[in-house]
């Protein structure tokens, strides 16, 4: 009943899918790497600072109150994954997931360190000895190395990298950044070096529901089973037609090379994770037997069965206009995004106060932010109530670039004109840049008439 998982060994495969799949991969893990090292204006040019509640992305800091941004990148990332999965099946997964990315740099360093697949698996069945622990031991050095500094970088992205690696080498490193960078690193070691597939088949949720956005015109990796039917060997001059036999000769090089173990000529599996190997092993068989490449192939259900392909559909085009609206709402809303932001929090303990001269005062706490990265001058204002006005603030609030001024105010106004609740507005205004400014409502209470 709970039959312990056989290994897979997967058996290296050249082809154009696999070339597809290492750029795919050294470009992705490019980024990872050297992204926490790039500057930007003299700080690091990515960096998620939750202790100072500030994500700098290149020249954007983006706050707490920029949330919506981050709620339409993440919109736009679902839809995107929908679109891909409606027209070419797990496309993602094969080529782009990081369990996939990672698995692939943990397999080359398994080849590089045991060898090819049939050494591999009779280095695992070999008793041990010195050439087993030293090939066993240098796997395990390169796997831990590379998880480490996985590690190390994906905490770099909270922590200012420079700072994090001075800090390691004078051994100072705090025990939530201890932990975080240990804890990176041991998922990256678990997963891409001994779970691999057992991820993608058990642990994965996307499996399950890619049904669900899938239909008979979704690009799938399929075997063609009208022209591979009957399979069986013969020798390369045997003529198949004249033998009764398909194209297909059974070899398993497409079962040998397919990292969850499948075999695609059973059909669409959820184990299937698109990466193509079977492709490229199908295709090199082809060519050897001197037969069309395309035995196993991307197409689609109805092409198989009608010979006819629809990739323009209703699905495609609702996702790919929800995909467009949402980039350009996302795009002119951040270029139109105003550098300030206000924030009017009332003094709750007291509803008013009555002061000489028949006036009467309400106390707020006004918290300018400054998503600018230099130092800004700003008019306040106040309007709502007549002749209301502002007082404990001088003409002029300076703001640090990318910062908080926090500034108790006292609104008066006369008592005539402040009965009952009102409705007031405080202006922030720049005086550096035309047309920079911001409003915000709150209430003016007074006495009741």
């Amino acid at each position: 009943m709970y039959e312990s998982a056989t290994k897979i060994y997967p058996r290296e495969i050249s082809g154009r899918f696999d070339k597809l799949s290492s750029l795919a991969t050294i470009v992705l893990l490019g980024l990872f790497y050297s992204i926490p090292w790039l500057n930007w204006d003299e700080r690091q040019a990515v960096l998620f600072d939750l202790p100072a509640r500030k994500f700098h992305l290149l020249g954007l800091t983006l706050w707490p109150q920029d949330f919506p941004y981050l709620a339409m990148l993440l919109m736009i990332a679902a839809f995107a994954l929908f679109f891909f999965t409606a027209l070419a099946g797990r496309l993602f997964c094969g080529f782009a997931c990081p369990q996939t990315v990672w698995t692939e740099v943990f397999i080359w360093m398994e080849q590089w360190t045991e060898g090819k697949r049939s050494q591999r698996m009779k280095l695992d069945k070999a008793p041990w000895s010195w050439n087993k622990l030293r090939r066993k031991g240098s796997k395990q050095i390169l796997w831990i190395t590379f998880s480490m500094w996985t590690g190390f970088t994906f905490v770099g992205y909270f922590t200012p990298i420079r700072e994090l690696g001075a800090d390691l080498i004078a051994l100072n490193i705090g025990g939530w950044t201890l932990f975080w960078g240990l804890f990176y690193g041991f998922a990256t070691y678990g997963n891409a070096g001994y779970m691999r597939e057992q991820v993608c088949k058990y642990m994965c949720p996307y499996a399950r529901f890619q049904s669900a956005m899938f239909d008979k015109d979704t690009l799938i990796i399929s075997y063609d089973e009208e022209r591979g039917e009957p399979r069986g060997g013969r020798k390369r001059s045997v003529d198949p037609r004249e033998a009764g036999l398909g194209d297909c000769i059974d070899c398993q090089l497409c079962v040998q090379v397919c990292p969850t173990g499948i075999d695609i000529r059973e059909g669409l599996q959820y184990e299937c994770i698109a990466c193509a190997a079977c492709i490229d092993a199908c295709d090199s068989i082809m060519d050897k037997m001197d037969y069309p490449r395309g035995l196993v192939r991307y197409t689609t259900e109805n092409t198989l069965k009608t010979k006819q392909t629809r990739v323009l559909r209703p699905r495609m085009l609702v996702y790919a206009t929800l995909l467009l609206i949402l980039i350009i709402g996302l795009m002119t809303s951040m270029a139109t995004r105003t550098p300030i932001i206000l924030d009017v929090i009332r003094d709750r303990n007291t509803l008013y106060r009555e002061i000489p001269n028949n006036m009467i005062e309400n106390i707020y706490t006004l918290k300018i932010i400054n998503q600018d990265e230099r130092t800004r001058s700003f008019i306040l204002s106040v309007e709502g109530v007549d002749g209301i006005v502002l007082d404990g603030v001088g003409e002029t609030v300076d703001v640090d670039g990318s910062s908080v001024a926090s500034l108790p105010v006292r609104a008066r106004a006369s008592r005539d004109d402040a009965y009952g609740i009102n409705t007031i507005y405080f202006t922030v205004t720049a005086i550096d840049a035309e047309g920079v400014s911001v409003t915000e409502d709150s209430r003016f209470i007074g006495p009741t008439p």
